[in-house]
């Protein structure tokens, strides 16, 4: 393990401290008047998922998290649960509950790969594509005169997930859909 000094420890980085794995979210380093500057930082517990404050000073150093991650193939959900695979060996399955791999999961589709963030043997987080394309399955008709004023409705996509889209978008197209927000990019076709 690597050890980070207080200026090393910025954005996206993993450290170790109370023996928690955290992702560090903001990090800014600053001088009080005539004291050694402090690097004041934000950091996500990636087990509970907690976000906490930090200031780390100029003699305090902490170990890189050493996150593993491993690709797993989406399979199906059944009421709760999600199950997946590893890729290779389609035998050895496994599933997570919803409330541990987040509503990003509704936003994929079976046969998908994505990626399981580990350390040690605890899952810490799942990284999905940017942007995925679905199919639109059912959208409610456009009344005359609605796209004047603008606006949005609710739409069903093929994994059974609700977004909100423009008017013009019908039953049957093609739309990308942002994972991290969960919202509408543009109509990809038909």
């Amino acid at each position: 393990m690597s050890m980070l000094e207080y200026n090393e420890i910025v954005e996206r980085k993993y450290i170790v401290l109370d023996g928690q794995p955290y992702e560090v979210i903001t990090s800014h380093v600053f001088r009080k008047q005539q004291r050694k500057p402090v690097n004041a930082t934000k950091l996500k517990n990636l087990i509970t998922g907690k976000v906490t404050e930090y200031s780390f000073h100029v003699s305090e150093k902490v170990p890189e998290a050493e996150i593993d991650t491993r690709e797993i193939k989406y399979l199906y959900a059944n009421k709760d649960e999600y199950w997946f695979c590893i890729p290779t060996e389609p035998s050895k399955r496994f599933s997570f509950k919803f409330d541990e791999i987040g509503s990003r999961v509704k936003l994929i589709k079976t046969n998908t790969i994505i990626s399981q963030l580990m350390f040690g043997d605890k899952t810490t987080g799942f990284k999905f594509p940017a942007m995925v394309e679905l199919k639109v399955t059912e959208a409610p008709p456009n009344i005359k005169g609605d796209s004047a004023t603008g606006g949005n409705k609710v739409v069903i996509v093929e994994t059974g997930a609700t977004i909100d889209a423009p008017l013009f978008v019908n039953e049957g197209d093609i739309i990308r859909i942002n994972t991290e927000t969960g919202e509408y990019k543009d109509r990809v076709g038909k």
